[in-house]
């Protein structure tokens, strides 16, 4: 099915895979690193957006199982220059529901300042709320990551790449392929993106739109291959993002609803305070409503629907999610940045994974 779309010229690269009740039932790949590159393998690193802020999530959940972090604390506990500006009662699970008030960036700010941690730490703290935290939900597009990125910091003494690799990717045995930044040497096996219709549906947004004049205010920061194959963002430790492989992807969500080879990252009960309804209604900055768990975004299309199931897209057209209801876990990473109908590969994909399993 994958090449079939490759060579229809729909997509140029793609990784999908699945796993059900715990077990690898599918991991498949096709098309090439680049126009005249390799063909993608299994363990060819694709960048995937906001994909990632499933893993910085889970991150949360694991070390919120360890006694690390506490969801009703507030975030300047760890992070004391973060109560700033009337920000002194946001908590992380304001910043997991997106609703801590502060999605927006600076106007100005600049691809390289992004992926300049402490700079952007110290605009973060300096933000004001839009509205009261915990009122409202709003998606916090980049503002997410180093919400909880500089909580992990704090608390784990590492950054939030590190912290992922120590607590999630090593332990799932995935350290070579899951990643917010990447390590310099990892980058001769990443696929370059490729612009489809996504830059351009970014561009037909109004100037008004609150994504545009709040979460992505330049052209300099739109989530495009533009941005993505820099390589300083690739290197940059930017945990609204991620950077995988399908079969990771997939494994650390299996990992999440059970025993994966002996390693399951948090409980059942915190499975079902992070994976539950936390808001729910229109988002303030996507303008269309949408169930978050803490998170997670809940009932995805590519889920088949239902609050049972949990996950997050990124930019373009990844995605990856657990369904609790079916146990399957799905992950799609793909090359070519889509929007529209062009982006329902992964709903196609996860459809016809669903239909060999009943």
């Amino acid at each position: 099915m994958l090449g079939r779309l490759v060579e229809s010229g729909r997509e140029t690269g793609l990784q999908a895979a699945a796993y059900f009740r715990g077990e690898p039932v599918v991991d498949a790949c096709a098309g090439t690193v680049g126009p005249d590159g390799p063909p993608i393998g299994s363990d060819t690193l694709i960048h995937s957006f906001s994909t990632g802020k499933g893993f910085t999530a889970t991150l949360v959940h694991v070390l919120a199982e360890r006694g690390l972090v506490d969801y009703d604390a507030p975030i300047a506990r760890y992070w004391p220059e973060f109560a700033a500006r009337g920000k002194a009662r946001v908590t992380v699970r304001h910043a997991l529901t997106h609703t801590a008030g502060v999605p927006q960036l600076p106007a100005g700010i600049t691809a390289d300042e992004l992926c300049e941690w402490d700079t952007m730490c110290a605009v973060v703290a300096d933000l004001e709320p839009l509205w009261e935290p915990g009122s409202d939900s709003g998606y916090h597009g980049w503002t997410f990551g180093w919400l909880l990125g500089e909580t992990v910091r704090r608390v784990t003494g590492m950054t939030p790449g590190q912290a992922l690799r120590a607590y999630v990717a090593e332990p799932l045995g995935v350290a070579d392929e899951l990643f917010f930044g990447l390590p310099e040497d990892e980058l001769g096996r990443t696929a370059p993106l490729v612009e489809g219709n996504w830059a351009a549906w970014l561009d037909s947004l109004p100037p008004s739109a609150p994504f545009v004049r709040l979460v992505a205010p330049n052209r300099g920061v739109w989530t495009t291959a533009e941005l993505a194959n820099r390589r300083s963002y690739l290197l940059a430790d930017l945990p609204a993002c991620g950077t995988t492989t399908a079969r990771a992807a997939a494994r650390m969500y299996a990992a999440l609803l059970g025993d994966v080879d002996g390693v399951r990252l948090i409980g059942p009960e915190r499975l079902d305070l992070a994976t539950g309804v936390a808001v729910s209604g229109r988002d303030r900055i996507l303008l269309r409503r949408f169930a978050k768990g803490l998170g997670y975004f809940l009932g995805l299309p590519e889920t088949g629907g239902g609050l049972m199931a949990f996950g997050h897209h990124g930019s373009g057209g990844s995605v990856a999610f657990a369904d609790r209801e079916r146990g399957l876990t799905f992950a799609l990473t793909r090359t070519r940045l889509v929007a529209g109908e062009e982006g329902a590969t992964g709903q196609l994909v996860a459809d016809a994974v669903r239909d060999c399993l009943r």
